[in-house]
């Protein structure tokens, strides 16, 4: 009788202790699992993500595209436009001293022709006092192709706070090439200007005349000192 009380008392704690095991390792099983969905609905999410982020960055490599093209188009459009509503350089920049030598060039032609007329018209003496001023005209003529030659020379434009590559370019075209033209600019010069290079009184606000004085004087110790963020060799 008491064999069999023990027998059913270790099979009853048996059943216990079996449940009991069994209770905590299906917790476990079912928390693992619960885990298990948790990591592939963040594995979703992430992945959801990705794609969302592949998609911008996408966009963002087209539109870069887009505006490197609109950059290096605009400044050829630019410089066509500049180009087909630009009047005559003459008319735009003031140049007295350009103007000179080109009123004096001619006479030496005229000059020449006048002598020749009063050789072939008139006697052998008053032909060689006719002859006299045209050699006479000829100094006159060389002095005053010098200067053209002194004008003629091509000045560093990019030294100028605001003068780059394209404004230089575009410059050229308009015939302002020297330090003393920049210099020489009248109100109605630089408002003319700004129309055709398509400026907002950027000129005036940057000082491009203040500068091309100081520099067209060669005191390069005062444009050193009232602008020192200008370029030495160019202006980029």
């Amino acid at each position: 009788m008491s064999t069999f009380f023990y027998m059913l008392l270790a099979f009853v704690v048996g059943i216990l202790v079996g449940w009991f095991i069994w209770g905590r390792l299906r917790g476990e099983l079912d928390s693992l699992r619960g885990d298990l969905d948790r990591t592939r609905s963040e594995r979703d999410r992430l992945k959801a993500d990705s794609d969302r982020l592949k998609g911008e960055l996408d966009a963002c490599g087209r539109a870069r595209a887009d505006l490197e093209s609109q950059l290096r188009n605009a400044p050829a459009a630019k410089a066509g436009v500049a180009k087909a509503a630009a009047p005559a350089p003459a008319a735009l920049v003031s140049t007295p001293t350009a103007a000179t030598p080109a009123k004096a060039a001619p006479a030496k032609p005229a000059a020449a022709k006048k002598p020749a007329a009063a050789k072939t018209a008139a006697a052998p003496k008053p032909a060689a006092k006719a002859a006299a001023p045209r050699k006479a005209a000829a100094p006159a003529a060389k002095k005053t192709a010098a200067p053209k030659a002194a004008t003629g020379k091509a000045d560093n434009l990019r030294r100028l706070i605001g003068i780059g590559p394209v404004n230089e370019r575009l410059l050229k075209g308009l015939g302002v090439t020297t330090y003393a033209q920049i210099a020489a600019w009248t109100d109605a010069d630089v408002k003319r200007i700004e129309e055709v290079l398509n400026f907002d009184g950027r000129i005036a606000r940057e000082k491009w005349i203040e500068q091309a004085k100081l520099l067209a004087a060669g005191d390069e110790a005062g444009f050193a000192r009232q602008f020192p963020t200008a370029g030495t060799a160019s202006n980029t």
